[in-house]
């Protein structure tokens, strides 16, 4: 279970920092920026860049998605915008335009 909860009908204008996981449902006009898990519901609408160790996107997505071990569009994601994870996953019925990069040794 997520540690922090940003609910639907909640606007933030502005950027997003957890130590902790996220299940965000709202919407978010600014970087998301978290050292675990982020959760991106299907009413959730996101435009700018999401960076995780993990992000599950059932939601939307307009920004670049960067994860240290994997990023999973689920069914009715859409997602534009490149991905940088060493695993990644595309479910059917999810959208994605944009690049992606799988190299595992990043230098990060």
């Amino acid at each position: 279970m997520a540690e922090t909860i940003i609910s639907s009908g909640l606007i933030i204008d502005g950027n997003l920092q957890s130590d902790g996981s996220l299940r965000l449902e709202g919407r978010i006009e600014g970087c998301v920026d978290s050292n675990s898990s982020i959760e991106i519901g299907p009413g959730a609408h996101i435009t700018s860049d999401v960076a995780g160790k993990r992000v599950a996107l059932a939601g939307s997505v307009a920004g670049n998605v960067d994860a240290r071990e994997r990023v999973d569009l689920l069914a009715g994601a859409r997602l534009t915008g490149d991905v940088r994870a060493p695993r990644f996953t595309i479910a059917d019925g999810a959208n994605f335009r944009g690049k992606v990069d799988m190299e595992v040794n990043r230098g990060d």
